[in-house]
């Protein structure tokens, strides 16, 4: 599916949280992003992990969406921030997620598993994190139409 492209200027933020910052909340950064380039998409972790999961850059290049440049970030740094959306999309985020002390208009929870957890063949693993990345991708499109979108 291909999204036309928003060039409008706008201010509309949206921060992505997972626990780890590696994979999930990375793919829907990306998808996001690419749906429209003029919001301001970031995305953190509330336990970070040291660099994105190379599965998840990989899926996502075949996607046609580089994140090789993505690094995980601690959600510390974003907490006295004005946000439109706040969006987890791992439970456990969404149960620890701190006090945003700046002003967040719209918490939305969007859970998918984690395709890291994966256990099996290379095969199976791959196949898992293309079933996740498309989820996410379907999942952050209809949020983007139904929801972005109408405001821009």
């Amino acid at each position: 599916m291909n999204i036309l492209i928003n060039n409008n200027k706008t201010n509309m933020k949206v921060l992505i949280l997972c626990t780890g910052n590696s994979c999930r909340s990375q793919m829907a950064h990306g998808f996001l992003k690419s749906f429209d380039s003029s919001i301001e998409v970031y995305s953190a972790g509330t336990e970070p992990a040291k660099q994105v999961n190379q599965t998840a850059v990989k899926v996502m290049k075949e996607a046609g969406v580089d994140i090789s440049h993505h690094t995980p970030k601690m959600v510390d740094q974003y907490l006295k921030e004005e946000w439109d959306y706040v969006i987890t999309v791992c439970d456990h985020a969404n149960e620890t997620c701190p006090a945003f002390l700046g002003k967040v208009k719209h918490r939305l929870h969007m859970g998918f598993e984690d395709p890291s957890h994966a256990t099996g063949t290379d095969e199976f693993i791959w196949s898992e994190f293309i079933r996740v990345r498309d989820e996410i991708k379907a999942g952050f499109c209809k949020f983007y139409v139904e929801q972005i979108k109408p405001q821009l």
